[in-house]
C-alpha cells in the first residue's frame, strides 16, 4: 500500500457558510470529516458517496498545458460547501486529498486507485476532484482492482478524446488517461465501452481520431448537441446503461463553453453550455449504476469570479440528487 504516503486528511476550514443557515441544510452543515489514516469507512447501508480530492496538474504539465488544476479540489469544496443539501437520506464523506507533489505521477495514481478501492469495497460511491484529467487512470485503477468481472461502461464528457500516447519514456500525461485505460483493458481482454460526449472535431488531432475509432470509442459531437440532438445522445445514455453492470463516469470541465468554463487548462469557445450536460448528468445517476463520478481540470487561478468552481460544485450537487437509491444490481 502506497496511499499513506500521499494522503492528506481533510481539512475542516474548507466547509463553511452562513452562519443564520439552519441546521442540516446545506453541504457545509452535512458533510461528514473521515480521516482515513485514522478511521476505516463501513460498510454502506444506503446511498453513501465520498469526496477525493486529486491534488496534481503533473499531468497537464507533461501535456504542455497551463497548469493550476492542483487547486482545484480546494475551490470546488468551498463552492459546494454553501449549496443545499436536500436529499436527507444521502451520506457524503470528505476523505480527504491524493497529492502529487514531487513528479511521480504515476505513485499519485496508484494511491488514488488504492483509496478509490478502499472505499468502493464498503459499498461507497467515489467522487473524485481534479486536479489533472490524469485522475481518471487513477479513479479507473481502483475500478478495475475492485470490479474484475463486471462489463464497466466509461462515460467522458470532454472537448478532446483525451487518447493521445504516452510520453516516450512510457509517462502517461493528461492527455493520455483513455488510452491507458484501453490498452488496459486489451491486456486483460476486457471489454472496453469508452463512450464521448461533447467531444470537438477541432479539439483532437487527427491521429487521436484514429486512435479512439481503434478502439471503437462512441461519440456525441459537440456540435450535434448544440444543433439539438438531445433525443440521440439520450438514447445514446441509455445504449450504456442498459449493456453494462457498472458505469464510470468522468467530466472534464473543457467540455464547457469558455463562457461558462473560464478556469480550465484549454478553454473552448465552441463548448458546451451546462444545460446541455445537466440532464444527461440526471440520466446517468438516475439509473443507480454509477459507483465512480470526477470533476477534472478546474484551474482556479485561471477562474473568473468562481464561476468555473460553481459549476462544478453544482455538477456535483446534480449527481448526489438524482442518484437512485435502489439496490445495486452487482
Amino acid at each position: 500500500m502506497t496511499w499513506q504516503t500521499h494522503y492528506l486528511a481533510p481539512d475542516p476550514t474548507q466547509w463553511k457558510g452562513r452562519a443564520d443557515t439552519p441546521p442540516g441544510s446545506c453541504f457545509f452543515q452535512t458533510v461528514e470529516l473521515l480521516n482515513l489514516l485514522e478511521t476505516h469507512p463501513a460498510q454502506a447501508m444506503r446511498s453513501t458517496f465520498a469526496l477525493i480530492g486529486f491534488k496534481c496538474d503533473e499531468g497537464i504539465r507533461r501535456n504542455h498545458g497551463r497548469p493550476g488544476a492542483a487547486e482545484g479540489p480546494a475551490a470546488i469544496r468551498q463552492a459546494l460547501a454553501r449549496l443545499p443539501m436536500q436529499k436527507e437520506t444521502a451520506i457524503c464523506f470528505d476523505v480527504g486529498n491524493i497529492i502529487c507533489s514531487d513528479g511521480d505521477l504515476e505513485s499519485s495514481q496508484q494511491a488514488l486507485g488504492e483509496v478509490v478501492s478502499l472505499l468502493l469495497q464498503q459499498g461507497i460511491n467515489t467522487i473524485v476532484l481534479g486536479g489533472g484529467h490524469e485522475l481518471a487512470w487513477g479513479h479507473f485503477q481502483g475500478i478495475a482492482h475492485t470490479f474484475i468481472q463486471q462489463d464497466v461502461g466509461i462515460i467522458n464528457f470532454d472537448a478532446h478524446f483525451d487518447m493521445r500516447p504516452t510520453l516516450a519514456n512510457g509517462e502517461g500525461t493528461s492527455g493520455s488517461p483513455f488510452l491507458q485505460i484501453a490498452e488496459a483493458h486489451k491486456a486483460l481482454n476486457r471489454r472496453l465501452d469508452y463512450n464521448c460526449i461533447g467531444t470537438q472535431h477541432a479539439g483532437n488531432v487527427r491521429q487521436t481520431h484514429e486512435t479512439a475509432k481503434q478502439f471503437n470509442a462512441k461519440i456525441i459531437w459537440a456540435d450535434e448537441l448544440h444543433q439539438g440532438q438531445l433525443e440521440k445522445t439520450v438514447d445514446f445514455i441509455d445504449r450504456i446503461i442498459d449493456q453494462n453492470e457498472i458505469i464510470y463516469l468522468s467530466i472534464c470541465l473543457d467540455v464547457f463553453s469558455s463562457a461558462f468554463a473560464p478556469g480550465v487548462s484549454a478553454t473552448q469557445a465552441l463548448g458546451l453550455f451546462p444545460w446541455h450536460v445537466i440532464p444527461l448528468i440526471r440520466q446517468i445517476a438516475a439509473s443507480g449504476k454509477v459507483i465512480c463520478f470526477d470533476v477534472a481540470e478546474l484551474s482556479p487561478r485561471y477562474d473568473f469570479d468562481h464561476h468555473t468552481a460553481k459549476l462544478a460544485a453544482n455538477l456535483v450537487y446534480e449527481f448526489i440528487h438524482h442518484y437512485n437509491e435502489q439496490p445495486r444490481p452487482w
